[in-house]
């Protein structure tokens, strides 16, 4: 039977690795990764646990080393509207630390989640001081702001069809994979977090993806992923 310590070295290993495939760290020589490592306070959460909250979010930056996580912005009838969707291997938060000032957005666990905590302070002392991580950075935030417009742009169309269509597009190029049926889109979200998405009724997303399912569009797959068929983003800029 494995000890705690083993098991816990298994899990710094685990996350060790995890953390260098991540350009943020990647680009630290060992020294410096192990000192930025010893310095992660790693935390579970579990499914629809908030993860942060608005004022909380210019304290941390935040790894995801597994499940994945919702950044949300909270109605004041309790509704949601799903803002980014972060998985496995991917960061957050790092706009905040840098500008000092909250993001209007709280964060929620969508599975169990395992997510590793950086303070600001050590993410001051131990990475903003490398050229290279200061790259990576810009990088991210360029990233970020595409990806923002993008979802803005979507939920802008006046059809809700389209938004649909838009959103579906736009997780493929971020979650999708592709082989010979057309484009899988891994994340696999509830009809309720597509309608948080595209800022429609679930009815309405729940009635869109039958109808483009019949259509030849997609196709519901048994893991609950989606498939958007060949043509899907072409059948998009036409409509």
């Amino acid at each position: 039977m494995a000890t705690p310590n083993h098991q816990k070295g298994n899990l710094e290993h685990v996350h060790g690795r995890l953390l260098r495939s991540i350009p943020l760290f990647s680009s630290l020589d060992d020294a410096e990764f192990k000192e930025v490592q010893s310095r992660i306070v790693d935390r579970r959460f579990h499914k629809n646990r908030v993860v942060l909250m608005e004022e909380d979010t210019a304290n941390y930056i935040y790894i995801v080393y597994s499940g994945k996580v919702r950044v949300v912005h909270l109605g004041t009838d309790g509704s949601e509207r799903i803002l980014a969707v972060h998985k496995r291997g991917d960061i957050f938060g790092e706009m905040a630390v840098l500008d000092a000032k909250t993001a209007p957005a709280t964060v929620i666990a969508m599975e169990e989640s395992e997510i590793g905590l950086l303070s600001k302070e050590n993410f001051q002392n131990y990475l903003l001081k490398n050229e290279k991580v200061l790259l990576q950075l810009v990088d991210i935030l360029c990233r970020r702001l595409r990806e923002a417009q993008l979802v803005l742009k979507a939920i802008a169309l006046p059809d809700a069809e389209l938004r649909l269509r838009s959103i579906l597009n736009h997780l493929s190029l971020l979650h999708g994979v592709r082989d010979d049926r057309g484009v899988v889109i891994t994340l696999r979200l509830t009809h309720k977090e597509l309608a948080g998405y595209t800022s429609v009724s679930r009815e309405t997303v729940t009635r869109l993806l039958h109808r483009l399912a019949d259509e030849g569009d997609l196709e519901m797959l048994e893991n609950k992923t989606i498939l958007l068929k060949r043509g899907f983003s072409d059948k998009l800029q036409m409509l």
